[in-house]
């Protein structure tokens, strides 16, 4: 909208032809003519586009859109395909259906884009009272006058929206397990649950059993450990803004 404001003013306000605001701006001449021109600039909600297109389905389309809309309560291998429903249509109308296939492939594909991907589908986000969740992050700090790159360990409590963080060398079990240990001591206390992002960088397959009795060995034994997948949603916001704040910390302590 701002910028059919700005041609209509170097028309009407400045004074420029159409010839000249078509080489200031680089917009073609037939365009600036219809932005003058247009006197409606109320928003036009347009149906959807297989509505109005293959005009020959017309008396079918609200069975093949009652057929899609019901795929969706289907199992994915148990919807209606493109053949499936010319099928249905040839055989339930019969001499009155005299469409062709490419016809209801087309309109097919476009409702099904329609109705299948109308809204993004979302997980619901619930954090538990206690339960923390671990990963590191990458840290630079002064040891002894120089300036050093590790890591450090996040502890983050998504409900409470609290973190902690423990600067270390490195990523490895022996970092892991003396920042948790440090951690723990700090706040006095052990989550009941502990969600590790991305444990192979820390605990690779062919230790992570062993790591996994080590870390119940120092969190207890009614302390719960599980893994987030790479692609996990569950708490990456906190995790975030946790990671991002010992990032501050560390910089401002450093700094």
């Amino acid at each position: 909208m701002t910028e059919q404001h700005d041609l209509r003013k170097l028309y009407f306000e400045e004074g420029k032809s159409i010839t000249e605001i078509s080489r200031e701006t680089g917009r073609d001449r037939k365009t600036v003519r219809v932005y003058l021109e247009k006197e409606d600039w109320n928003d036009v909600r347009h149906g959807s586009m297989a509505e109005v297109e293959f005009p020959k389905l017309d008396p079918f389309k609200a069975d093949i859109d009652t057929w899609l809309t019901e795929d969706k309560k289907a199992k994915r291998k148990q919807r209606h395909t493109a053949q499936r429903i010319y099928d249905r249509l040839v055989n339930e109308h019969q001499g009155n259906f005299t469409c062709s296939y490419r016809t209801v492939a087309g309109y097919v594909a476009k409702r099904k884009k329609e109705i299948f991907g109308q809204r993004p589908g979302y997980l619901p986000l619930e954090h538990i009272p206690g339960e923390a969740q671990a990963d590191f992050g990458d840290a630079e700090y002064y040891e002894n006058g120089r300036l050093c790159s590790g890591k450090y360990l996040n502890l983050s409590f998504p409900y409470s929206n609290k973190g902690y963080f423990q600067v270390s060398k490195g990523e490895n079990q022996e970092c892991l397990f003396e920042g948790l240990i440090a951690i723990f001591e700090h706040i006095g206390g052990v989550p009941p649950k502990i969600w590790f992002d991305n444990t192979k960088d820390h605990c690779p397959p062919r230790c992570s059993k062993r790591a996994n009795v080590h870390l119940r060995t120092i969190l207890s034994d009614s302390a719960s450990i599980t893994g987030l997948k790479p692609s996990s949603a569950m708490s990456k916001p906190v995790m975030k803004k946790a990671m991002w704040k010992a990032r501050w910390a560390i910089t401002a302590a450093t700094g």
